[in-house]
C-alpha cells in the first residue's frame, strides 16, 4: 500500500535543485558569520544530495524519485538546523533524528531485501525484517551517540568547535526514542517505496555475477 503520492522525476529534480541552492546559502552563511557547524555541515550535505544521481550515472542504479528526495530532505533539514534552527525550534532535533533514522533504516531493509531475493537459499520472513530494521537503527543510534561524545571529548580537549555535539543524558536517550520511532515506520510502510530498489539491487548482483 502507498500512503504517499510519488514525485515525478522533475518534481523530485527542481525540489532537490531548490534544496542544493539553500545548502549553497548556508555554507555561505557560516563563512560570513564564522559559523562553522553550519559550514561542514553543508558541505557535507551538499555532497550527500549528489549521490542519488551518481548511483544513477555510474552504476545504473536509478532510485525512485520519492526515495531520492527522501535523502536530500533528511540532510537539507540537519543542515538547517546546525546553522541555528536546533538552538531555536525545540523539537527540530527530534525530527531529524526520525527522518535520519528512517534512512538507515531504509538501507538496512534494501540490502536485507536484496539478499533474499539473490539466494534461493535464504528466506526472510516480513516479521524478521521488521524486528532486523529496528535492531539496526538502534545500534547505528548508539554508535552515532558513542562518536558525538567522542567528538565532545576532542572539543573539550582541543577548543575546537565540532560539527555535532551532545547536550546530556536526557538529549541522548531522546534521540534514541525518535530513532526507533523512524525505524517503526520504515517497517511498518516502507516496503512500497522500497522494494523496487531492493530488485534493482538484486539485479546488479546478478549482473555483476555473470559478468
Amino acid at each position: 500500500m502507498t500512503l504517499l503520492p510519488r514525485p515525478s522525476l522533475a518534481s523530485q529534480r527542481r525540489l532537490t535543485g531548490a534544496m542544493q541552492v539553500l545548502l549553497v546559502a548556508i555554507v555561505i552563511y557560516g563563512y560570513l558569520a564564522g559559523e562553522q557547524k553550519a559550514i561542514s555541515n553543508g558541505i557535507i550535505a551538499l555532497l550527500v544530495t549528489l549521490v542519488p544521481a551518481t548511483l544513477e550515472r555510474r552504476y545504473d542504479l536509478p532510485l525512485d524519485p520519492w526515495l531520492a528526495l527522501w535523502i536530500t530532505t533528511a540532510v537539507f533539514l540537519h543542515t538547517v538546523g546546525s546553522a541555528g534552527f536546533y538552538a531555536r525550534v525545540e523539537w527540530w532535533d527530534h525530527m531529524t533524528h526520525a527522518l535520519s533514522a528512517s534512512l538507515v533504516a531504509a538501507v538496512g531493509y534494501t540490502t536485507l531485501r536484496a539478499v533474499d531475493l539473490h539466494s534461493d537459499g535464504i528466506r526472510i520472513p516480513s516479521r524478521f525484517a521488521f524486528v532486523f530494521i529496528v535492531l539496526i537503527v538502534l545500534a547505528f543510534g548508539v554508535l552515532w551517540e558513542l562518536f558525538e561524545f567522542g567528538l565532545d571529548i576532542v572539543a573539550t580537549e582541543t577548543g575546537i568547535d565540532m560539527p555535532l555535539a551532545q547536550h546530556g543524558l536526557d538529549d541522548t536517550v531522546l534521540d534514541l526514542m525518535y530513532n526507533t520511532a523512524g525505524a517503526v515506520l520504515v517497517g511498518l510502510f516502507g516496503q512500497a517505496h522500497l522494494t523496487g530498489v531492493a530488485e534493482l539491487v538484486r539485479d546488479r548482483l546478478l549482473r555483476s555475477a555473470a559478468e
